[in-house]
């Protein structure tokens, strides 16, 4: 069942317009990260707090139909709000990647697997791995599955 209810678009003005452009164009345009070539989804989560909807634009990490949702936040030293949305709710998700969006279930993930996942990341955006040394903290990761 698609996440419905209020949504409240990023107060960045790149992010929402590039959410916007994707959708509007089923992912044909605005699906890479500003001009780097490096390909985005678009997530949607539900706020922790607010409950509203909110949608932004992720690095591409797939394998086997499953998505690494990684909460960079760019190396700072805290993580990005949606790490908390996600950890509150982790069904309340939904991936779009192309022309449909479809509901997700999200797991951090540890050890081995994360490991798996994060040289896959890394290998899709290698600048995740300069991120990591620029936090003390242990960029989480998620493993997003399409729900049935």
């Amino acid at each position: 069942m698609p996440l419905e209810g209020e949504y409240e678009p990023s107060s960045a003005p790149w992010v929402r317009e590039q959410v916007e452009e994707y959708e509007r164009s089923g992912g044909q345009r605005a699906n890479t990260l500003l001009d780097t070539g490096w390909p985005i989804i678009i997530v949607t989560t539900r706020g922790n707090r607010s409950g509203k909807l909110r949608k932004f634009g992720l690095m591409r990490v797939e394998h086997d139909g499953e998505y690494a949702l990684v909460a960079s936040k760019g190396g700072a030293p805290e993580n990005p709000l949606w790490y908390h949305n996600l950890k509150a709710r982790p069904s309340a998700l939904m991936v779009q990647d192309g022309p449909e969006a479809f509901d997700f279930e999200a797991r951090e993930v540890s050890g081995d697997e994360r490991a798996r996942w994060w040289d896959r990341a890394v290998a899709a955006y290698p600048p995740y791995a300069e991120y990591q040394t620029k936090t003390d903290r242990q960029i989480p990761v998620f493993v997003a599955r399409r729900r049935s």
